[in-house]
Protein backbone atom coordinates (compact mmCIF):
# COMPACT_ATOMS: atom_id res chain seq x y z
CA UNK A 1 0.00 0.00 0.00
CA UNK A 2 1.48 3.32 -1.11
CA UNK A 3 0.41 6.43 0.74
CA UNK A 4 0.97 8.74 3.69
CA UNK A 5 0.37 7.56 7.29
CA UNK A 6 -1.66 10.66 8.11
CA UNK A 7 -3.94 10.37 5.07
CA UNK A 8 -7.68 9.89 5.58
CA UNK A 9 -7.76 7.75 2.45
CA UNK A 10 -4.61 5.71 3.05
CA UNK A 11 -5.89 4.68 6.46
CA UNK A 12 -8.99 3.02 4.98
CA UNK A 13 -7.24 0.12 3.20
CA UNK A 14 -4.73 -0.22 6.04
CA UNK A 15 -7.49 -0.71 8.62
CA UNK A 16 -9.30 -3.03 6.21
CA UNK A 17 -6.18 -5.14 5.70
CA UNK A 18 -5.54 -5.33 9.45
CA UNK A 19 -9.18 -6.26 10.14
CA UNK A 20 -8.99 -9.05 7.56
CA UNK A 21 -5.58 -10.20 8.82
CA UNK A 22 -4.02 -9.70 5.39
CA UNK A 23 -0.27 -9.32 5.27
CA UNK A 24 0.79 -6.03 3.73
CA UNK A 25 3.71 -3.67 3.52
CA UNK A 26 3.36 0.07 3.60
CA UNK A 27 5.36 2.33 1.33
CA UNK A 28 5.38 5.93 2.50
CA UNK A 29 5.05 8.34 -0.41
CA UNK A 30 6.13 11.46 1.46
CA UNK A 31 6.86 13.49 -1.70
CA UNK A 32 3.16 13.45 -2.52
CA UNK A 33 2.51 15.86 0.35
CA UNK A 34 4.33 18.92 -1.07
CA UNK A 35 2.99 18.20 -4.57
CA UNK A 36 6.27 16.70 -5.73
CA UNK A 37 5.52 13.01 -6.32
CA UNK A 38 8.07 10.33 -7.27
CA UNK A 39 9.09 10.05 -10.93
CA UNK A 40 7.03 6.88 -11.48
CA UNK A 41 3.98 8.06 -9.55
CA UNK A 42 1.75 8.65 -12.60
CA UNK A 43 2.25 5.03 -13.68
CA UNK A 44 0.84 3.91 -10.32
CA UNK A 45 -1.79 6.60 -9.80
CA UNK A 46 -3.45 8.08 -12.92
CA UNK A 47 -4.96 10.86 -10.76
CA UNK A 48 -1.76 11.47 -8.83
CA UNK A 49 -3.66 10.80 -5.59
CA UNK A 50 -3.06 8.35 -2.75
CA UNK A 51 -3.42 5.54 -1.86
CA UNK A 52 -2.37 2.95 -4.41
CA UNK A 53 -2.33 -0.82 -3.90
CA UNK A 54 0.13 -3.16 -5.56
CA UNK A 55 -0.65 -6.85 -5.25
CA UNK A 56 1.99 -8.68 -7.24
CA UNK A 57 1.66 -7.34 -10.76
CA UNK A 58 -1.78 -5.85 -10.06
CA UNK A 59 -2.02 -2.12 -9.37
CA UNK A 60 -5.15 -0.38 -8.08
CA UNK A 61 -5.65 3.26 -7.01
CA UNK A 62 -8.46 4.78 -4.91
CA UNK A 63 -9.20 3.93 -1.29
CA UNK A 64 -12.73 2.62 -1.82
CA UNK A 65 -11.73 0.51 -4.82
CA UNK A 66 -8.88 -0.97 -2.79
CA UNK A 67 -11.14 -1.77 0.17
CA UNK A 68 -13.68 -3.46 -2.11
CA UNK A 69 -10.88 -5.43 -3.76
CA UNK A 70 -9.67 -6.60 -0.35
CA UNK A 71 -13.26 -7.58 0.49
CA UNK A 72 -13.32 -9.91 -2.51
CA UNK A 73 -9.84 -11.20 -1.81
CA UNK A 74 -10.61 -12.00 1.83
CA UNK A 75 -14.39 -11.99 2.47
CA UNK A 76 -14.18 -12.53 6.24
CA UNK A 77 -14.63 -10.56 8.33
CA UNK A 78 -16.88 -8.68 5.96
CA UNK A 79 -16.83 -4.89 5.70
CA UNK A 80 -19.93 -4.97 3.48
CA UNK A 81 -23.17 -6.47 4.85
CA UNK A 82 -25.32 -9.02 3.01
CA UNK A 83 -28.58 -7.20 3.65
CA UNK A 84 -29.40 -5.00 0.65
CA UNK A 85 -30.51 -1.97 2.67
CA UNK A 86 -27.52 -2.20 5.00
CA UNK A 87 -25.23 -2.63 2.00
CA UNK A 88 -26.60 0.53 0.41
CA UNK A 89 -26.29 2.43 3.68
CA UNK A 90 -22.64 1.43 4.05
CA UNK A 91 -21.85 2.63 0.53
CA UNK A 92 -23.68 5.88 1.25
CA UNK A 93 -21.63 6.61 4.36
CA UNK A 94 -18.42 5.80 2.51
CA UNK A 95 -19.39 8.28 -0.19
CA UNK A 96 -20.45 10.85 2.42
CA UNK A 97 -17.12 10.46 4.20
CA UNK A 98 -15.11 11.28 1.09
CA UNK A 99 -17.44 13.58 -0.79
CA UNK A 100 -18.73 15.67 2.11
CA UNK A 101 -16.79 15.31 5.37
CA UNK A 102 -13.37 15.19 3.75
CA UNK A 103 -14.03 17.60 0.90
CA UNK A 104 -15.80 20.30 2.87
CA UNK A 105 -14.31 19.98 6.38
CA UNK A 106 -11.17 17.90 6.81
CA UNK A 107 -9.39 18.79 3.57
CA UNK A 108 -9.76 22.58 3.84
CA UNK A 109 -8.81 22.47 7.53
CA UNK A 110 -5.79 20.28 6.74
CA UNK A 111 -4.62 22.66 4.01
CA UNK A 112 -4.97 25.68 6.28
CA UNK A 113 -3.72 24.08 9.51
CA UNK A 114 -0.92 21.81 8.28
CA UNK A 115 0.00 22.31 4.63
CA UNK A 116 0.06 26.09 4.30
CA UNK A 117 2.05 26.95 7.46
CA UNK A 118 4.28 23.86 7.67
CA UNK A 119 4.90 22.81 4.07
CA UNK A 120 4.17 25.77 1.81
CA UNK A 121 5.36 28.31 4.41
CA UNK A 122 2.25 30.42 3.85
CA UNK A 123 -0.06 32.04 6.35
CA UNK A 124 -3.30 30.33 7.39
CA UNK A 125 -6.53 31.80 6.05
CA UNK A 126 -8.28 32.22 9.39
CA UNK A 127 -11.50 33.45 7.78
CA UNK A 128 -11.73 30.22 5.78
CA UNK A 129 -11.10 28.10 8.90
CA UNK A 130 -13.77 30.00 10.81
CA UNK A 131 -16.23 29.53 7.95
CA UNK A 132 -15.66 25.77 7.93
CA UNK A 133 -16.01 25.47 11.70
CA UNK A 134 -18.96 27.82 12.14
CA UNK A 135 -20.95 27.46 8.93
CA UNK A 136 -20.04 24.24 7.11
CA UNK A 137 -19.30 21.73 9.84
CA UNK A 138 -22.45 22.01 12.06
CA UNK A 139 -24.84 20.60 9.44
CA UNK A 140 -22.52 17.63 8.86
CA UNK A 141 -22.01 16.93 12.56
CA UNK A 142 -25.71 17.26 13.33
CA UNK A 143 -26.51 14.75 10.60
CA UNK A 144 -23.97 12.23 11.89
CA UNK A 145 -25.18 12.67 15.48
CA UNK A 146 -28.71 11.85 14.29
CA UNK A 147 -27.55 8.65 12.54
CA UNK A 148 -25.80 6.99 15.48
CA UNK A 149 -27.79 4.48 17.50
CA UNK A 150 -25.08 2.08 18.66
CA UNK A 151 -21.40 1.23 18.44
CA UNK A 152 -21.49 0.90 14.65
CA UNK A 153 -23.20 3.01 11.99
CA UNK A 154 -24.70 0.01 10.20
CA UNK A 155 -25.49 -3.35 11.79
CA UNK A 156 -23.54 -4.84 14.66
CA UNK A 157 -20.03 -5.16 13.19
CA UNK A 158 -17.49 -2.72 11.81
CA UNK A 159 -18.05 -1.93 8.14
CA UNK A 160 -16.53 0.28 5.49
CA UNK A 161 -18.88 3.00 6.73
CA UNK A 162 -17.16 3.10 10.12
CA UNK A 163 -13.69 2.82 8.61
CA UNK A 164 -14.31 5.76 6.25
CA UNK A 165 -16.18 8.08 8.61
CA UNK A 166 -13.83 7.68 11.56
CA UNK A 167 -10.73 8.03 9.39
CA UNK A 168 -11.76 11.63 8.75
CA UNK A 169 -12.18 12.35 12.43
CA UNK A 170 -8.79 10.86 13.24
CA UNK A 171 -7.17 13.59 11.16
CA UNK A 172 -9.62 16.19 12.48
CA UNK A 173 -8.48 15.47 16.02
CA UNK A 174 -4.80 15.18 15.06
CA UNK A 175 -5.04 18.80 13.90
CA UNK A 176 -6.21 19.81 17.37
CA UNK A 177 -9.88 20.36 16.63
CA UNK A 178 -12.47 19.02 19.06
CA UNK A 179 -16.20 18.33 18.93
CA UNK A 180 -18.58 19.97 21.37
CA UNK A 181 -19.42 17.27 23.94
CA UNK A 182 -22.74 18.90 24.79
CA UNK A 183 -23.89 18.92 21.15
CA UNK A 184 -22.35 15.69 19.85
CA UNK A 185 -22.09 13.15 22.69
CA UNK A 186 -23.06 10.16 20.53
CA UNK A 187 -20.64 11.09 17.77
CA UNK A 188 -17.75 11.51 20.21
CA UNK A 189 -18.47 8.16 21.88
CA UNK A 190 -18.80 6.52 18.48
CA UNK A 191 -15.46 7.85 17.21
CA UNK A 192 -13.66 6.78 20.38
CA UNK A 193 -15.28 3.35 20.24
CA UNK A 194 -14.24 2.66 16.63
CA UNK A 195 -10.74 4.04 17.24
CA UNK A 196 -10.38 1.65 20.18
CA UNK A 197 -11.18 -1.50 18.16
CA UNK A 198 -8.27 -3.89 17.63
CA UNK A 199 -7.90 -3.12 13.91
CA UNK A 200 -8.12 0.64 14.28
CA UNK A 201 -5.96 0.62 17.40
CA UNK A 202 -3.20 -1.23 15.54
CA UNK A 203 -3.35 1.24 12.64
CA UNK A 204 -3.17 4.22 15.00
CA UNK A 205 -0.26 2.70 16.89
CA UNK A 206 1.59 2.25 13.61
CA UNK A 207 0.96 5.92 12.79
CA UNK A 208 2.30 7.11 16.13
CA UNK A 209 5.91 7.88 15.03
CA UNK A 210 4.75 9.88 12.00
CA UNK A 211 2.18 11.78 14.06
CA UNK A 212 4.85 12.63 16.63
CA UNK A 213 7.28 13.77 13.93
CA UNK A 214 4.62 16.14 12.57
CA UNK A 215 3.93 17.53 16.05
CA UNK A 216 0.26 16.57 15.84
CA UNK A 217 -2.19 16.16 18.72
CA UNK A 218 -2.95 12.55 19.64
CA UNK A 219 -4.41 13.28 23.09
CA UNK A 220 -8.02 12.54 22.08
CA UNK A 221 -7.10 8.88 21.54
CA UNK A 222 -5.20 8.38 24.80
Amino acid sequence: IHGVPLSVHTRKPIVTAILKKLDYTFEVVIPVIPDNPPANWNTLSPTGLIPVLQDGGYTLPDSTAICLYLEKKQPAPAILPDDAKHYGRVLWFDAYAGGTIYRHVVHPLFIQTIVRPNIRKESTDKALVDDVLNNVQPKILNYLESQISGKFLVGDTMTLADIAIVSNFIVYHYMGYRLDAAKYPKLIAYIKGIAATDAYGKALDDERPFVASMGLDRSFFG
